[in-house]
């Protein structure tokens, strides 16, 4: 009795792209890794990506981000298992571009808003009108 496809390992050289983005630790789980595959917002040499994609060394990997920012990474090393963050960093070569000083202070202002609002509670419809005049909205 043969395997069938799924049940058989990628090949040498080769892994699965939401093992990878999680054992690189750019995810904290496979599954969070896998949703953010079928939604979209993981591409692999240009092309939208599904969990299952095998990835090589040489692949380039951009990954949508908050705040409309994309993070671009060239997969140097495979590991199938999970390995501590700092060698983690070492399967890949983040080419992102550094942050502009305006997107570093709109996450400093959200991170502000987040903090008030978890310690105000829910906002009201005056605090909602405020937020969305300060966010520009």
């Amino acid at each position: 009795m043969s395997a069938s496809p799924r049940d058989t390992d990628p090949p040498p050289g080769e892994t699965r792209l939401d093992v990878w983005l999680d054992v690189s630790c750019l995810f904290r789980t496979r599954s969070e890794a896998k949703k953010a595959c079928e939604a979209g917002r993981v591409e692999v040499n240009g092309q939208p990506a599904k969990a299952h994609r095998t990835i090589r060394p040489g692949d380039e990997i951009v990954i949508a981000r908050p705040f409309a920012r994309r993070q671009i990474v060239v997969v140097t090393g495979l590991a199938e298992r999970s390995i501590p963050k700092a060698e983690a960093r070492a399967l890949y070569d983040d080419r992102s571009p550094a942050p502009t000083e305006e997107e570093r202070e709109r996450r400093r202002m959200d991170r502000v808003f987040q903090a008030a609002a978890a310690a105000a509670g829910t906002p009201d419809k005056r605090d909602r009108r405020a937020l969305r005049k300060l966010r520009g909205r």
